[in-house]
């Protein structure tokens, strides 16, 4: 079962099929994992309802965010055990020079406190990992994102974090847009919406990303040898 079935419809999505959408891009042979805004500003520092976790912090999504930091958990250990390239696009304190159409548009987000902004600490960065401060949506935009991912030889990418409607989609969108092969494993994201979040992993199913569940994407990485570490002889 998919995430988006009976929300999409099977009609629409035998649409989809028939227009010849829905292909998959298939795999290349070196990865690198995106773990975007898995801060406790996206997930509270403890597992909550939703209406309880935004008492914390307003952007939280609750309980659904603690569930994908679990299946994004098993994922980073794969990439660590085979020393392929994880990076981690955030969003960075807020100074009140980065207001703009953001701000005006969701005046919370400039009111975080500092622990907010810290990753969450069961898949947080370590040493060699690369850091990727953003200021909208796309991990690409205004970033060295793409810099960083041309230097490592990087060609599949697989996305995780939140949400799934805002710059987890915009992310994918970009990264397909520079022809990278991208993956999303539907577990590992996350959006305060059901509804938002099904229907835009079926949108990016649809036409940018391959889009399975995350076992399934760990099996897939277990058959790619891995890559000798740069400048191993």
């Amino acid at each position: 079962m998919k995430p988006w079935d009976g929300i999409i419809s099977e009609d629409e999505q035998k649409a989809y099929r028939a227009a010849g959408f829905g292909r998959p891009s298939g795999w290349g042979k070196r990865p690198a994992l995106l773990i975007i805004d898995v801060q406790y500003r996206t997930v509270g520092t403890v597992s909550r309802p939703f209406w309880d976790s935004i008492k914390e912090f307003p952007t939280s999504c609750g309980e659904v965010g603690w569930k994908a930091v679990a299946n994004i958990a098993p994922l980073l250990a794969e990439f660590r055990r085979n020393k392929w390239p994880v990076l981690y696009p955030h969003v960075a304190p807020k100074a009140s020079y980065d207001g703009g159409r953001l701000a005006e548009k969701v005046p919370a987000i400039m009111t975080i406190p500092a622990k907010g902004y810290e990753f969450v600490a069961e898949v947080a960065p370590l040493d060699g990992d690369i850091l990727i401060p953003k200021k909208h949506p796309s991990a690409f935009f205004a970033t060295a994102m793409a810099s960083h991912l041309i230097d490592l030889g990087a060609d599949t990418l697989v996305v995780t974090g939140c949400t799934t409607s805002g710059c987890v989609r915009g992310t994918v969108v970009d990264a397909f847009s520079y022809n990278f092969r991208v993956v999303v494993p539907q577990e590992c994201v996350y959006d305060r919406s059901a509804a938002s979040h099904a229907v835009n992993l079926f949108d990016m199913s649809e036409k940018y990303a391959d889009v399975m569940p995350t076992a399934e994407v760990i099996q897939r990485l277990k058959a790619i040898e891995a890559e000798p570490k740069r400048g191993a002889a």
